[in-house]
């Protein structure tokens, strides 16, 4: 099958390796799809390219996907698929602007560096060309994950944008403390902090103008910080009895 994913960041090139076929890249910065091409062993393409494919894949920013998938969806022969990172938005744009080919959305809850892992599926539409796609994607040694575009996108607010903005705020809040001081949450939580800013600043701050997931943890923090010692051990049981660890 011929490939067409737009958008030539990590998880474009992530989805193009995972899967087979003849794969083509576009993107609004045209070196950098054929970077990726090169790297993959496909070819670029122009964005506003007359040409038909298969698949074709979004992988472009959160704020982008519904026009993205409004000006690539005449492309697909057969199935459109995106890894945007939120779900409901572009399952309802597929179905609007692609009708007629199979339709999946897929997010791949890991960055590109640390694949393999778990891949929350919406499969909108599917059928024998994204069938294809899911045994290449599990043949790498993902797993794919069945939810629904609410469940997936409520459960984002939580576990990308609640958890990043705490950790986050952590490091935003830590001051330097001496090598023999440090304790094992601190070096836990240190860890973390260098590893959420590892990534792209612009992808986290979509995260969190999608989910909004920091209102809920400034919140958190503030009632933790305003608690008498009474207080303060009845928020404690409370944390210890929620179902984060369930």
């Amino acid at each position: 099958m011929n490939v067409l994913v737009v958008g030539a960041g990590a998880m474009g090139r992530w989805f193009a390796e995972a899967i087979p076929g003849d794969i083509a890249f576009a993107d609004a910065e045209q070196g950098v799809a054929a970077e990726a091409a090169r790297a993959v062993g496909g070819r670029a393409v122009a964005l506003d390219a007359d040409e038909s494919f298969d698949v074709v894949c979004l992988a472009v920013p959160i704020p982008a996907i519904s026009e993205a998938i409004a000006e690539h969806a005449p492309k697909a022969d057969r199935a459109m698929l995106d890894v945007s990172g939120v779900m409901a938005e572009p399952v309802e744009a597929m179905a609007e602007h692609a009708p007629n080919v199979e339709r999946v959305s897929l997010h791949p809850l890991f960055g590109a560096n640390t694949a393999p892992g778990n891949v929350a599926v919406v499969a909108d539409e599917s059928g024998p060309v994204t069938s294809e796609l899911f045994d290449a994607i599990e043949a790498r040694g993902n797993t794919l994950v069945e939810t629904t575009a609410a469940e997936h996108d409520d459960a984002m607010t939580t576990v990308q944008a609640g958890t990043h903005a705490a950790v986050l705020a952590f490091a935003l809040a830590a001051n330097p403390v001496p090598e023999g001081l440090r304790t094992p949450v601190y070096e836990e939580l240190a860890d973390l902090a260098d590893h959420v800013t590892d990534g792209e600043p612009r992808v986290y701050a979509d995260i969190q103008a999608t989910f909004d997931g920091a209102t809920d943890v400034a919140e958190a923090a503030k009632r933790l910080a305003d608690a008498d010692p009474a207080e303060f051990e009845r928020l404690y049981r409370e944390a210890a009895e929620s179902e984060v660890d369930e």
